[in-house]
């Protein structure tokens, strides 16, 4: 499998759209393993910033860490470990954590209802706003 152009973690940054911090931290987290140089200093394949683009998406959809890291493959150059993203505990955790989101989004959109009716008999006017 060709793994890609390698690059440096301020040009991995930049492609990637996350600060260089994200990516040390990514790697505390054991979410991204960079190779390294004989200098020490990481190295960023193709594979690899494909999976922070991913990484950055769960984050921002609020999927805890510990959840992201079970569902990706440990080895994304691995084909077999694809197999462990599906892992059914995984799995029903994360629809257990969409399901709970759902469900404060539902408590907050009747919150947001009645502010709207109050705010509007406050006014004394009919309201439509949205």
């Amino acid at each position: 499998m060709r793994v890609g152009r390698v690059v440096k973690i301020g040009q991995a940054a930049h492609a990637s759209g996350v600060s260089p911090r994200s990516l040390r931290f990514y790697e505390d987290m054991g979410l991204i393993v960079p190779g390294r140089c004989a200098n020490g200093y990481r190295d960023y394949c193709t594979t690899t910033l494909d999976r922070v683009v991913v990484i950055r998406s769960l984050l921002e959809s609020g999927l805890p860490v510990r959840l992201i890291k079970g569902a990706l493959p440990r080895n994304p150059l691995d084909p077999a470990g694809a197999e462990l993203a599906a892992r059914a505990e995984i799995r029903q955790e994360v629809e257990a954590y969409r399901d709970r989101l759902a469900a404060r989004i539902a408590a907050l959109t009747t919150q947001h209802a009645a502010l709207e009716q109050y705010l509007c008999a406050a006014d004394d006017v009919e309201c439509h706003r949205t």
